[in-house]
């Protein structure tokens, strides 16, 4: 699936809705409210939906359940990414006006990062046809490590990357609105924003190195497992704004995406001896998901996040 014209379309559509996204409709960096994160959370899902109905049409049933469930697989694990981003811009004391735009900047980065490693990733299983299984048993053990990890505190800024670019980067020492480098003194100097983008970018690049082998588990065709991760990707933002003040509430939505990574990867480790179908997988990880959302619900969400 996939041809040249249709690949095109589709990254076309992308950056167009990218351009559109940051040069007109917030242009002016502003606090993101209930009403039009919810419009822009319902837009993105329509289209995600509206394409699906498309790969649906086109090119049969069997390849319109595995793009939906490669998009419920990646938006379900985005939320986790959710998470982290609102550690960040807590720790970071980032200012609600120019969140949007950190994240903007920093999903088009992982648009590319991720469009990279889809490729990679299906050339190799193309060509070896035995990291499949290997790529299983990475998903098991990362759902269970982050069952293991849950609750812990994560020092983002430890992280080597960012250690050498604060170092070595002139660094101003407060924010300038919603500017990632400044004139000072004659230097142009990074803005302690631009040191927020880098962890958001290798946070990405962390969670896609989980989450793409977990659609890989569903499809091989690796114009579906694109589309899919990039109108996840796409709505990440809408979602963030649209839940940032109640995901202290998902307590035990991180013990549900982990389950979801453990089955992914086991089901892709047994695949030789035992073939799990798509409608299948589809009722387990959606089953799995609104399961963990309910008990989140229904038992006391505990404080794990500072104010």
């Amino acid at each position: 699936m996939g041809t040249l014209p249709l690949w095109v379309g589709f990254n076309l559509f992308v950056l167009i809705a990218l351009i559109l996204d940051l040069g007109v409709f917030h242009r002016k960096a502003h606090k993101i409210g209930i009403r039009e994160a919810l419009l822009a959370s319902a837009l993105w899902i329509a289209l995600a939906l509206g394409f699906g109905f498309f790969i649906w049409r086109a090119y049969g049933s069997q390849k319109g359940l595995e793009y939906l469930t490669g998009y419920v697989i990646e938006k379900a694990l985005s939320v986790d990414n959710l998470f982290v981003f609102l550690v960040i811009f807590r720790a970071f004391r980032v200012d609600d006006t120019v969140q949007h735009r950190v994240l903007a900047w920093g999903i088009l980065g992982a648009l590319v990062m991720r469009g990279i490693m889809i490729l990679a990733g299906a050339a190799m299983i193309a060509r070896f046809d035995w990291l499949l299984p290997l790529f299983g048993l990475f998903l098991v053990y990362t759902g269970l490590h982050m069952l293991w990890k849950r609750n812990k505190e994560v020092h983002y800024e430890k992280n080597p990357v960012f250690r050498f670019t604060s170092k070595h980067l002139r660094v101003t020492r407060e924010y300038s609105g919603a500017r990632f480098f400044v004139r000072e003194d004659g230097h142009l100097s990074a803005t302690p924003l631009f040191l927020v983008l880098l962890i958001v970018e290798i946070t990405d690049v962390t969670f896609a190195v989980d989450s793409i082998p977990a659609i890989f588990g569903i499809t091989r065709d690796p114009f579906i497992v694109y589309t899919s991760n990039v109108f996840a990707i796409l709505g990440l933002r809408a979602l963030y704004f649209l839940l940032a003040d109640v995901l202290d509430y998902f307590q035990y939505l991180g013990i549900g995406l982990a389950v979801v990574l453990m089955f992914i990867g086991a089901k892709m480790a047994a695949e030789r001896w035992m073939h799990i179908s798509v409608h299948v997988s589809l009722s387990v990880v959606a089953g799995i998901l609104l399961l963990s959302m309910l008990v989140s619900f229904l038992l006391k969400p505990k404080k794990t996040l500072q104010s």
